[in-house]
């Protein structure tokens, strides 16, 4: 595959060996970042490059030629903010949940408090306080929601790692949710969700470090 192949990127699903067999979205941004050929490419947050591999995968053969004007996007995001993750999380849940099977509607419900809480104790807020669109999300789905309330209210053996963990598989359900929803737009969702994603990435970036200030001298005169 040369320059010129890569200009209009064709995506499609799956992992592939190398350009010739395909390539999806992940791995034409390990491409454009100047990195191996890969799917888990290091130049994009782990997570967001989940969800982004999720949406590549559960998006039409027809609806997946938008997704790739995003590729550029994804690249060099890589905040190390412990709120990454819960917040990509919830951005991705919060897309779902109103639309997904029962079913997943229970999954969601219960990564998404897990995940509030997560967000809570960072911030230094009672554990019990949610952001307002995950209130307004959970209240869309009041059995889920009572349901996930009693289930992380027991206690459970063993805490499961929410970054390695919970938070992939809860956006993988997300974005399969949606794939397989009784909703008329399942790729602009998608799509919603995806830009929703990388959009709260971008706000957790640090700040670029200001540039040196110029010293400036003044002549002296030599008498």
């Amino acid at each position: 595959m040369n320059n010129a192949d890569l200009s209009v990127p064709v995506l499609s699903r799956g992992k592939h060996r190398n350009p010739r067999k395909g390539a999806c979205f992940m791995e034409f941004a390990s491409y454009l970042a100047g990195e191996p050929w890969s799917d888990h490419p290091a130049c994009t947050h782990p997570l967001l490059a989940g969800v982004a591999r999720d949406v590549n995968d559960c998006t039409t053969d027809a609806g997946r030629t938008r997704l790739a004007p995003l590729i550029p996007s994804v690249i060099g995001l890589t905040p190390d903010d412990p709120h990454v993750v819960p917040r990509v999380t919830a951005r991705c849940i919060q897309h779902a949940l109103p639309v997904v099977s029962q079913e997943r509607q229970y999954i969601l419900a219960v990564a998404l408090l897990v995940g509030e809480r997560r967000l809570a104790a960072l911030d230094g807020r009672p554990l019990d306080d949610l952001e307002p669109d995950s209130q307004a999300v959970l209240e869309a789905v009041p059995a889920a929601t009572k349901w996930a309330r009693s289930f992380t209210a027991r206690a459970h053996r063993g805490t499961p790692d929410f970054a390695k963990r919970t938070a992939p598989r809860a956006v993988s359900c997300a974005v399969e949710g949606i794939s397989q929803a009784c909703v008329p737009d399942p790729d602009d969702r998608l799509y919603n969700l995806l830009t929703a994603a990388i959009t709260e990435c971008k706000l957790w970036m640090p700040a670029p470090a200001p540039a040196p200030t110029p010293i400036h001298t003044e002549a002296v005169e030599v008498r």
